[in-house]
């Protein structure tokens, strides 16, 4: 055990963290469709066609709202594009779609003054718009600041007055990567820096009586997107603001990663009753991104009932023992020198179901066997532990594998070399016969109240499985760690989730807007973000040793990628190469998705990597954020390399650009040949 420290939440970032409650916000109009108040929470996506191909980007829109989206977004790089914005809506309108268009404003303040006129909102970026990023480092002066701050204002405040002209909504979307040179200077690469880039903006609306704001912070790391919206929401708050809240990851990549990575981001926040609008960014076709945004947002429509309902204190304020708005894992002991202290979060896969009679069954959790050379080999994702129940298998497993069994199983075994027990906390606390190495209790949250729980004969040896069935589980869960904090209790605890697919698919109805259905979903696709959404949002804060996954008809394969992914995700255990790729748009200069899969064809072996992919210069080489290297177009068939964010070969011809990256890769001494299976 360890003394606490206990300390008020500092500032408010939500209403409850141990109970849902949405954050409630200004309502703000765009077009005909609100945000914010009691509204739904809006699903939006942006096109990625040329905004001058006015058929395409206006079949393309349609194609995003019959998805499910309920703002369109479309790039205007320049003015010309800024005016094509009213043949686009023309066009639109006539064929009956009245969904609100937003125009997607990067370095150009005199196309966003155009675009204002014409659509229900623009959406300005403040590390870009009349400010500059050159990677420079200046000491400002307080004066010198200032003096920015008011050559910003005369930029700027021609269009919140065209804004205020027109009935104009507003996005102040600050990205994590593309921070200005004065920002960075002063407050760093940092979630506190995004926060003040927004705020500045802000104040100068409400010094312009302008309030048709919405607000985003993003990153493609969610752990310091999740803290930039904390540290927005206080911020707010303690100024007397509450703008509507747009989440999103962005460059989140593609296919399993992308899904994954936008639920640990978007789904912690949701969790926290935070967001007024979502938009996935997947770089797949954005008629895609509706229905991830979608089925994300559904599960909160009954929470959000219920907590109505009860009318909750929102001015209830938590005794925490940890930061919300800066990393730290959990401190606990390492039991049996495997799990907990400094060791990653270990995986738990369940295989008490499964036919334990050929040894084949343990691939798909990562442990090849061969049986020409009676081997196993271990893929780059392999699970810790293995739940075997009361199962005991034919076959003799791997010897760096951590059997699990079911306490009276496992009293039985004559051979308890790696096997090690699953106790209910009635059994551990009676005169059991516990393991000298590692033993593992379930719980729920309400048993650390329990007499049974303060009747825990504790050692080093001991682990907890905490489980809940709670319709609100992550905050369930989240509560037990306060309680172990005030405690003083460090021991190492595995986070388990069960999901039930019957009739189809987990929680899928109606959503807010009462219309879409998400039935079309595969069923992985909800584990995937039902489960980063819950055990993600957990281990954002440095909750959890260990996850366990628990969905009775899902592929083992698919539960053990998953699992590993929401570590990833999270950057608590990196088994992989990551992709921070953007979800293209018409600045785009090549085909996304084709080179991403491309780049990840040849590059995926690199566990560990980083590679930004970016279709222009607008998100590269910032939006990059902390990527080892870089893939950003800059021409028509050109391609600009960076290392870092340092830009090492210029304008080279796409078709050579792949092999030219390998180069640089190898040239630093990070490349590996990929190991060929048996």
């Amino acid at each position: 055990m360890h003394t606490p420290t206990i300390k008020l939440l500092p500032g408010r970032y939500c209403n409850s963290l141990t109970e849902y409650s949405r954050f409630v916000t200004r309502e703000v109009f765009i077009g005909d469709v609100p945000i914010g108040g009691n509204n739904p929470i809006r699903i939006q996506s942006m096109t990625t066609t040329d905004t001058m191909d006015t058929i395409g980007t206006v079949e393309q829109s349609i194609r995003m709202i019959n998805a499910g989206c309920e703002y369109v977004r479309i790039t205007a790089p320049s003015i010309k594009e800024a005016h094509n914005l009213a043949e686009i809506k023309k066009q639109l309108r006539q064929r009956g779609y009245n969904t609100p268009l937003v125009a997607d404003i990067h370095f150009t303040p005199n196309a966003a003054e155009v675009a204002a006129r014409i659509v229900e909102k623009v959406r300005v970026n403040p590390g870009n718009y009349a400010d500059k990023k050159k990677f420079d480092q200046i000491d400002y002066t307080d004066l010198q600041y200032q003096g920015e701050l008011e050559r910003i204002y005369q930029k700027f405040a021609p269009l919140v007055k065209i804004c205020k002209e027109y009935g104009t909504a507003m996005r102040i979307g600050t990205n994590h990567g593309s921070l200005s040179d004065r920002i960075m200077s002063r407050y760093g690469d940092t979630p506190r820096g995004m926060v003040e880039s927004a705020m500045e903006f802000m104040r100068m609306c409400e010094t312009l009586n302008y309030y048709n704001l919405v607000i985003s912070m993003k990153s493609s790391n969610p752990q310091v997107m999740v803290q930039a919206y904390r540290l927005l929401v206080e911020t707010m708050v303690a100024e007397g603001m509450n703008y509507p809240l747009h989440l999103g990851v962005t460059e989140a990549g593609d296919g399993e990663d992308g899904r994954i990575k936008s639920a640990v981001g978007i789904g912690t926040l949701l969790e926290d009753g935070l967001g007024d609008t979502v938009r996935v960014s997947l770089t797949e076709e954005p008629e895609a991104e509706a229905p991830v945004a979608i089925a994300l947002v559904e599960r909160y429509v009954k929470r959000n009932q219920e907590s109505r309902a009860k009318n909750q204190d929102t001015h209830n304020i938590q005794r925490i023992t940890y930061d919300p708005y800066e990393y730290k894992k959990r401190n606990t002991y390492e039991a049996n020198a495997f799990i907990g202290g400094r060791m990653v979060p270990r995986v738990v896969i369940d295989l008490s179901g499964a036919n334990l009679k050929d040894a084949s069954v343990l691939n798909d959790a990562g442990y090849i066997y061969s049986p020409l050379l009676d081997k196993y080999n271990m893929a780059e994702q392999s699970g810790d532990f293995v739940y075997l129940g009361d199962e005991l298998p034919s076959f003799t497993l791997p010897a760096n594998l951590k059997q699990l069994y079911n306490y009276p199983t496992w009293q039985k075994l004559s051979d308890k070399t790696n096997c090690h027990p699953v106790f209910t906390l009635k059994e551990y606390v009676g005169d059991a016969d516990r393991s000298s190495t590692l033993n593992l209790v379930r719980l729920k949250p309400a048993d650390i109240d329990s007499d049974a729980f303060g009747s825990l004969p504790f050692s080093n040896s001991l682990v907890f499985i905490l489980e809940t069935d709670a319709l609100h589980g992550m905050a369930d869960q989240r509560s037990f760690f306060f309680k172990m904090g005030e405690l003083g209790l460090d021991v190492p605890v595995i986070i388990k989730r069960s999901y039930s697919f019957e009739s189809g698919s987990p929680e899928v109805g109606k959503s807010e807007s009462g219309n879409i259905t998400t039935h079309h979903l595969p069923l992985t696709t909800h584990l995937q973000l039902y489960s980063a959404t819950d055990l993600g949002a957990l281990l954002i804060d440095g909750f959890g040793d260990g996850i366990w996954i628990d969905a009775p008809g899902v592929d083992t394969k698919i539960i053990t990628s998953t699992a590993f992914g929401i570590l990833q995700a999270t950057r608590s255990r990196i088994s992989k190469t990551e992709y921070i790729s953007c979800p293209s748009c018409g600045r785009t200069l090549f085909d996304l998705m084709i080179t991403t899969q491309m780049i990840r064809s040849r590059t995926s072996h690199l566990k560990g990597l980083k590679i930004g992919i970016m279709g222009c210069i607008v998100n590269g080489p910032g939006e990059m954020a902390d990527a080892d290297y870089g893939y950003v177009g800059s021409g028509t068939d050109k391609v600009t390399l960076y290392r870092g964010k340092e830009a090492v070969k210029k304008n080279i011809n796409s078709a050579n650009a792949l092999d030219e990256l390998i180069g640089i890769i190898k040239e630093d001494g990070n490349w590996l040949e990929p190991v060929m299976e048996d």
